[in-house]
């Protein structure tokens, strides 16, 4: 046998070596992020409490306008959700845009989400990645072919990150409006600024509403990192098309862009495709 025939050879076997390794690291990855959203939601607090009317009256009249479209009123507080998002993410302004497969569960009396995600990078070659909110602490995790740790990122930048990332997102489970951890001020008729106190932090951020009572921006000053530094920046995400699950009308489609001083940077896009409120199963 050749050289040439013996080199292409052992690239071949090395090649497949990493095919099987990454899915078998892939594997091992799911398994521990599933163990993990059980221990997670095996401490959501079960509430069968009712929305009232009432339960919403002190609030600031555009975020009642919201919570009433919303279609909480008469429902079933929400403790724990699921959900399924298709979503495409780029790593820089001139990168090529990437499919993402996301699956989140949330709680809600003590704030917190697990994030999963897969992103394609190409064919036979992705990334996976755990962001995670729990206790007041933010984590997150990224492994390309799901073997080599890029990222293991924690910290006070990390917790104060998260925190807006899950005030951002309660427009998936209005009812968390009410929790004693997030307090109301109203700025005009269609702009509210939320504030979330939760495990000796406090963030804020802005949510504008249009005239029909649904969310479509939210913005906050948040911590992100950027060449290797954490910065705060202004986070923008406008929402758009609403759609009702199990009764309750929630966003569906958003895009998540960073406004730098120079240029903003639109990285993130994403399509909620699938929710579930109250006993998820992972």
């Amino acid at each position: 046998m050749s050289k040439i025939k013996i080199a292409s050879l052992a690239i071949a076997i090395i090649v497949l070596l990493l095919i099987i390794s990454s899915y078998v690291a892939n594997v091992i990855f799911d398994c521990r992020v599933k163990k993990e959203v059980k221990e997670f939601l095996s401490e959501v607090e079960k509430n069968s409490t009712i929305i009232e009317r009432e339960d919403i009256e002190g609030l600031p009249l555009n975020v009642q306008k919201w919570l009433e479209y919303s279609g909480i009123i008469g429902r079933e507080k929400i403790n724990s959700v699921r959900l399924i998002q298709n979503a495409d993410m780029r790593l820089g302004k001139d990168s090529s845009w990437m499919p993402v497969r996301a699956e989140q569960y949330f709680t809600i009396s003590n704030p917190g989400f697990i994030w999963k995600a897969k992103i394609n990078v190409a064919p036979l070659i992705h990334i996976v990645g755990r962001d995670k909110y729990y206790e007041g602490k933010g984590s997150m995790i990224i492994k390309p072919l799901s073997l080599f740790t890029l990222a293991d990122s924690s910290g006070k930048e990390m917790d104060q990150g998260a925190m807006l990332r899950y005030l951002a997102e309660i427009v998936w489970f209005p009812t968390a409006a009410l929790e004693d951890y997030i307090t109301w001020e109203e700025i005009d008729n269609n702009i509210a600024k939320a504030t979330m106190s939760y495990g000796g932090i406090t963030a804020s951020g802005i949510f504008t509403f249009n005239e029909v009572g649904e969310v479509i921006k939210f913005e906050a000053e948040r911590y992100g990192e950027f060449d290797g530094e954490f910065k705060l920046e202004l986070w923008s995400i406008p929402i758009r098309e609403y759609k009702e699950f199990d009764g309750i009308k929630v966003p569906t489609k958003g895009d998540v862009t960073w406004k730098f001083k120079e240029r903003d940077f639109n990285w993130y896009n994403f399509e909620l495709i699938e929710i579930e409120y109250n006993n998820p199963i992972p």
